[in-house]
């Protein structure tokens, strides 16, 4: 018997517990499992099995590698494989703990299920009136108490961000404190994500929706992502900067931090033009920036290897390509409450290389200040 299994993750705990005990409400047979790792730090990742009626059982799982989320991973399928043989389970609802981001237990369960199970849903839980400030929390997961292990580097402000971009669904809670600018907010950020309001009966709906690991990840991969479009409410904007023209590394190094501070929430993919053939990834919330080297541009690479590409990285590409440039872009999105358009583009357009450096062509481009070496190249 093949068990259905849905993904409710969140840092917004009430949120994410309400939705939990919704679908145990609503879903006849349905069982949810959440492992506690706040106690990880005393060897152990704690485990709840309940169902509408209360508490089934509990135990615990020792650390793995000294990481609380390898534990998990290790203890959950095999606590799924059990409710799939049991027969009588119709749902398990794997309640995440508050920093663990859906995806990798989405792909854990989706690769490695087997016949058994099947992931039909990712939800995230949302409080509307929490998403700006768990975005702008550029604190450390260990400082908040939420870090999944000790060398656990995230802030609360990037967590956040990936919990809320992977999930196609956003439960969201009745919050007196929520306004329209929360709302606003959390639209612009996600704006295809199906919202559904806790209590409208919805919930238990699309909990069996279906889900596709494959296509999640191809919309959160730099080179084919779902970015936000622009947009302007409720004193909450989005811009889109998109350009064709490579960047000058130091001009743009230096305003990083500038750059960083303008939106609670920055992302997409660039190139600079002292390295032409890297599709640069940019992530950034709470004012904490991550640029990532993500791999060659499509343009850059031979026809044989087009073959070797994803095709959603291929189509992509084709809809942007550009007579010269290829799929080589500047593609940034900026979201955030107060946003200084006009001040933010005339900074991001001051990076870019000038006529006369543009002119001077690629040889003239790699000898160029090589400002991101500390953060793209690997020390040796």
């Amino acid at each position: 018997m093949t068990l259905p299994v849905v993904l409710v993750g969140g840092l917004h705990r009430d949120a994410r517990r309400a939705a939990v005990r919704e679908l145990l409400a609503s879903v006849p047979g349905s069982v949810a499992l959440h492992h506690d790792l706040a106690t990880a730090t005393e060897g152990t990742v704690r485990r709840l099995v309940r169902d509408a009626s209360g508490e089934r059982s509990r135990g615990e799982a020792p650390l793995v590698n000294d990481c609380a989320c390898c534990a998990l991973r290790a203890d959950l399928l095999p606590e799924l494989w059990r409710l799939a043989a049991d027969g009588r389970t119709r749902l398990a609802v794997v309640e995440l703990w508050d920093s663990v981001e859906p995806r990798a237990m989405a792909e854990v369960v989706a690769t490695h299920g087997g016949a058994a199970l099947d992931l039909t849903n990712v939800i995230t839980a949302v409080d509307p009136a929490l998403v700006l400030p768990c975005l702008a929390n550029g604190d450390d997961l260990a400082q908040a108490g939420l870090a999944a292990a000790p060398t656990d580097r995230r802030t609360v402000g990037d967590t956040w961000a990936r919990q809320l971009e992977y999930a196609p669904v956003l439960a969201l809670v009745e919050s007196a404190e929520a306004d329209d600018e929360n709302r606003a907010l959390l639209t612009q950020l996600h704006p295809t994500a199906r919202r559904v309001e806790t209590g409208s009966g919805e919930l238990a709906r699309v909990a069996f929706a279906g889900f596709d690991t494959a296509a999640a990840a191809a919309a959160q991969h730099p080179a084919c992502a779902l970015l936000p479009q622009d947009a302007d409410e409720a004193g909450v904007a989005t811009l889109v900067w998109h350009r064709h023209r490579p960047l000058h590394p130091e001009r743009l190094y230096d305003a990083l931090e500038d750059l960083a501070a303008a939106a609670v929430r920055s992302r997409g993919r660039f190139w600079l033009a002292d390295r032409p053939d890297t599709l640069l990834a940019w992530d950034s919330a709470g004012g904490a920036l991550c640029v990532e080297n993500s791999g060659p541009w499509l343009a850059s690479l031979p026809d044989a290897a087009w073959e070797l590409v994803p095709a959603a990285r291929r189509a992509a590409a084709a809809l942007g390509w550009h007579p010269e440039q290829g799929d080589r872009c500047q593609y940034l999105t900026f979201t955030s409450p107060g946003l200084d358009r006009a001040g933010l583009v005339r900074l991001l357009d001051s990076c870019l290389l000038s006529d006369a450096e543009f002119a001077a062509g690629r040889e003239a481009w790699k000898r160029l200040p090589t400002a991101f070496g500390a953060l793209l190249d690997p020390v040796s």
